[in-house]
């Protein structure tokens, strides 16, 4: 967002970082996903001489029963530093009956599909590649020259740092001069939201102030704000040190988690912050993931970005800073604000429905290629007629991704299934059936 007086500046979505003390090779381990195609009990032994033969060091075994084809399937990491790696890869591709290949060098192997995360608790695998660490500020932040702002920082920092899924979310002791700061913030916003936010937003802050502590002279707990979403719509927080890459940020939400920083921003100027702070992300985008439609709408952004290139995770970026960042809506003749940028910011909450931006029609294939601005107001702001809307142009836009596969979350077990097999989309049409005709039988109870 804008670098003024009254404005957020939420970067997030900026750059590929990697927080000091990781590992670069790290995060380019080769995953690899196959089936043998005989099934007896040492076909995976079998497989395992192919990569002793050709020096690969295996970072993690798994096997799992096969959605694909009958008998089983193999997920294998790969130390990325291996050498032999490529000859192995092609000899396994021989004796596979399935074979993919997972990679976070997929530039340099053009066959390979860019790594994402499967299960929830692989959102750990990149939680803390980020960009600025604690006390790491840029020259012209607020709290450059102050050094116990700054050890805050890293305080904040370290918490999110060392946190790993199911974990309780770290519960944090807020000074008096960090509550006095979020007061003001809190009671200039609460003035607009009523004439400028989105209905669905309004209807949610309310039950914020009842369940979750949103008050004046308090900051709320990622743990209790969590509890809250996943009874509603089932989102969760999770805490992170700083600015992700975009195709990780944008994974996270497919699993429905969202992102959170917990520090806040420095008490000198309380109506301006250079990088998403807790007011931003509890005042700006809590209330709606607790909207069911405004969370899948999040979410289909998220499944979509999971395997896709990397020019199609740049117009992904896009289309989320101009919906969930900048987004608004128009409700009974009205604009309305939705996006979490406006909703944490008096000045541009304001600004955005005045006549001085230019007010286009969101299409994801002309928002995706938009250019954003980063030091000012927005220029133009992108109008959904409703979250549904939004979420169904979103969806068939995510259809126009070149990858080899269809991908679906599956809240049960919260991993993502990649369908790229015809029994596994015949098992899904029959669960879809199933459930049609549950809601079938329900209409016909009501009729009665």
């Amino acid at each position: 967002m804008a670098s003024m007086p009254t404005s957020e500046n939420p970067t997030r979505l900026e750059g590929s970082y990697i927080a000091e003390g990781v590992e670069i090779q790290e995060a380019r381990n080769t995953c690899l996903l196959f089936s043998t195609k005989e099934q007896d009990s040492g076909a995976l032994a079998e497989m395992l001489k192919i990569f002793k033969k050709h020096n690969v060091n295996l970072v993690h075994i798994e096997s799992r029963s096969s959605l694909r084809i009958p008998g089983y399937e193999f997920f294998v990491e790969c130390d990325g530093k291996s050498i032999g790696l490529g000859k192995a890869i092609e000899e396994l591709r021989d004796q596979c009956s399935y074979f993919n290949v997972i990679s976070r060098d997929y530039k340099d192997n053009l066959s390979a599909v860019p790594w994402f995360p499967r299960r929830i608790r692989d959102l750990d695998r990149f939680a803390n590649q980020i960009l600025s660490y604690g006390a790491e500020l840029d020259s012209d932040h607020p709290g450059f020259t102050d050094p116990v702002y700054r050890e805050r920082r890293k305080h904040f920092a370290d918490i999110a740092y060392n946190y790993k899924y199911g974990q309780p979310l770290p519960h944090v002791e807020y000074t008096k001069e960090e509550i006095a700061t979020w007061g003001i913030i809190f009671r200039e916003l609460t003035k607009l939201y009523k004439t400028h936010a989105c209905k669905e937003f309004n209807h949610v802050f309310p039950l914020l102030v009842d369940n979750c502590g949103f008050r004046e002279d308090n900051i709320p707990q990622l743990e209790d704000i969590s509890r809250f979403l996943k009874d509603c719509t089932g989102f969760t927080l999770r805490p992170v040190a700083g600015l992700l890459s975009s195709r990780d940020f944008l994974a996270g939400l497919a699993f429905r988690v969202f992102h959170s920083t917990q520090y806040i921003r420095h008490p000198s100027k309380p109506m301006y912050t250079p990088e998403p702070d807790v007011c931003h992300e509890l005042l700006g985008h809590v209330p709606l993931f607790a909207d069911p439609d405004f969370a899948q709408f999040s979410q289909e952004i998220g499944l979509a970005s999971l395997g896709a290139p990397e020019e199609y995770i740049e117009k992904l970026a896009t289309i989320y800073w101009y919906t969930v960042e900048y987004g608004m809506c128009r409700q009974d003749g009205h604009l309305k604000a939705y996006g979490a940028g406006l909703l944490s910011s008096f000045g541009e909450l304001e600004y955005c429905l005045t006549d001085k931006p230019e007010h286009r029609e969101f299409d994801p294939e002309i928002t995706g290629t938009t250019k954003y601005v980063i030091t000012e107001f927005q220029k133009i702001y992108y109008v959904a007629e409703s979250f549904e809307s939004a979420k169904i142009k979103t969806m068939q836009f995510a259809n126009t991704i070149p990858r080899p596969f269809g991908v679906r979350y599956n809240a049960y077990t919260e991993s993502i299934e990649v369908l790229d097999s015809k029994k596994q989309i015949n098992n899904l049409m029959k669960n879809i059936e199933t459930e049609f005709q549950i809601l079938q039988n329900a209409v016909n109870k009501l009729k009665v």
